[in-house]
């Protein structure tokens, strides 16, 4: 750059161009975000070349209108006045004949419209106008312009030629942009075909269990699948609520069309409401284009609405909206758009309870539960653990090239333990332990120590296992090698209490029949031997 401009030597033309051909070389070279970019290579020409109010109009495939789509010099009003039809105009003579076009004093020429308003009528400076258009494999695309400031002695034929090599480079850019926009569709598809092949595991719902309760939960997926009523999932935080939604999607009729997940909780109320139903560009602060919701994309498929207890009350009445007319507006936009998806629903919270304490909409609610579908906490189907470690297991393993294998002792520590965070909370159990562990197998010592420790997630709270309440444990003793002493201590405890009557031990251990069977024989219990 100091070659180009120094503080002796005033800049040349050619100088300034390429001082402005390698800025948006650079910016195109590292771009992120299409309008973002486009946006700041129209600076480039305001703050190198001196050209005012840039402007790229491209043509909307919907509307088939050419239309702003960055600006520089431009406020989001004249932004949104700047529409043209393909023969409309000077920018719509340079969209069709595919060549430049300049006008040199825009207050003289007949088809230049000044339809932004960007152009004070009244003004003594002479504004003239240059338009190229923008090519891609020989097809015009849109229309790049500027506004410059002449003297009758200059003349146009270098900023048409900089601008024609400009538009070649935007051209290139927007189709680097598609191309890769068409592969990550492919890969969208590609995605839901791979996903098509393993629908077939675990029961076609890519969710592991043969308990009863889960054999509940299969046959109410099973039901309604091919059907489009609306489902409301019910259970607690971990209990894979987003894998039924995924599981009534996959087994559905729409299940080639999107799946579109949406936290209610993840978002203020001011962006959530973008998020799901779109906004209209200049709606607000930042607003700098027209952006659809996820509504929108969802259309033909399924929207699942995670945590839908913690949407905000000022929503919920547009919400009830789109599940009782399939329609909404975007966000400062009066057109109404019509959609037809699916909705699942999920939440961990009483739905029932927040509307009778006014916190949700309770017609809301009884839209919303027309199949619900509860899902048990992992505590109450203490036969899918072992199958679930074994699965987590072997997922764990073949992510960190490993082959730990559990011990019995810990596999029955795992049985037992009330899991309050569910199936998320195993998984994660797991993988800590898998990436920690010195050996080939997972003992009791590899519990992290704030699941065994006094104090810890073993006893702390309604949820937690009795076996684990109210032991008191020597000095000497304690570690996380004492959780057999402390287990033997509890069950020879509550067998005395219940009078070594088993049934009523077991049931307040939270132990099945065979369970406590198990253990007496393990530690070699006697009644004889405890008096």
């Amino acid at each position: 750059m100091s070659d180009v401009l120094t503080e002796n030597k005033r800049p040349t033309t050619e100088g300034l161009e390429l001082l402005a051909l390698h800025c948006i070389t650079r910016l195109i070279g590292t771009a992120a975000n299409l309008e973002t970019t486009l946006t700041s290579i129209l600076q480039v020409l305001h703050d190198t070349m001196r050209m005012e109010r840039a402007t790229l109009l491209l043509m909307d495939e919907e509307t088939q209108r050419l239309t702003i789509h960055a600006s520089c010099g431009l406020s989001v009003a004249e932004e949104m006045r700047g529409v043209y039809k393909p023969d409309e105009g000077v920018c719509g003579q340079i969209f069709q004949s595919r060549s430049p076009f300049v006008v040199p004093d825009i207050h003289s020429e007949p088809l230049f419209l000044n339809r932004t308003g960007a152009r004070p009528r009244l003004t003594k400076t002479k504004i003239s106008f240059l338009g190229v258009p923008i090519l891609v494999e020989g097809a015009p695309v849109g229309v790049l312009s500027v506004d410059r400031l002449f003297g009758p002695e200059v003349s146009f034929e270098e900023d048409i030629r900089f601008l024609t090599v400009l538009a070649t480079l935007i051209g290139q850019f927007l189709r680097l942009h598609e191309e890769i926009r068409r592969k990550e569709a492919r890969l969208k598809e590609e995605n839901r075909s791979l996903k098509a092949k393993l629908h077939g595991m675990h029961d076609g719902h890519f969710i592991i269990g043969h308990s009863k309760p889960m054999q509940e939960v299969y046959g109410i997926i099973e039901k309604i699948s091919q059907s489009d009523v609306t489902a409301l999932l019910l259970g607690e935080s971990g209990t894979g609520k987003e894998l039924v939604a995924r599981a009534l999607h996959e087994s559905g009729n729409r299940k080639d069309k999107p799946f579109i997940k949406v936290n209610c909780a993840a978002l203020p109320e001011t962006l959530l409401e973008s998020e799901l139903f779109g906004h209209e560009r200049g709606a607000f602060t930042g607003a700098h284009a027209t952006r659809q919701g996820r509504f929108e994309l969802a259309d033909n498929g399924v929207i699942f609405l995670d945590e839908i207890g913690e949407m905000p009350l000022s929503l919920q009445a547009k919400m009830l909206r789109v599940l009782q007319e399939k329609q909404f507006e975007r966000i400062g936009g009066t057109r109404t758009f019509s959609v037809d998806v699916r909705i699942i629903a999920a939440t961990n919270v009483s739905l029932e309870q927040a509307a009778a304490a006014g916190r949700f909409r309770a017609d809301l609610y009884y839209r919303l539960n027309v199949v619900p579908i509860h899902l048990p906490p992992l505590r109450d189907r203490r036969e899918d653990i072992p199958l679930l470690l074994n699965h987590f297991l072997q997922k764990s393993n073949q992510r960190n090239g490993r082959n730990i294998k559990l011990t019995s002792e810990l596999l029955d520590f795992l049985v037992d333990y009330r899991w309050p965070g569910n199936v998320r909370e195993m998984q994660n159990l797991v993988e800590r332990m898998v990436i920690l562990a010195e050996g080939e197998r997972l003992t009791l010592a590899d519990l992290p120590v704030e699941l065994v420790a006094p104090g810890g997630a073993t006893n702390a709270g309604p949820s937690a296992l009795p076996m684990f309440e109210s032991v008191s444990i020597p000095a000497e003793k304690k570690g996380r090698r004492s959780l057999q002493d402390i287990e033997r201590a509890e069950i020879e405890l509550a067998l005395r209490r219940h009078g070594w009557v088993q049934v009523r031990a077991a049931r307040e251990l939270g132990l099945t029949q065979r369970q406590m069977g198990y253990r007496i024989r393990k530690y070699n219990l006697s009644r004889f031997d405890a008096y």
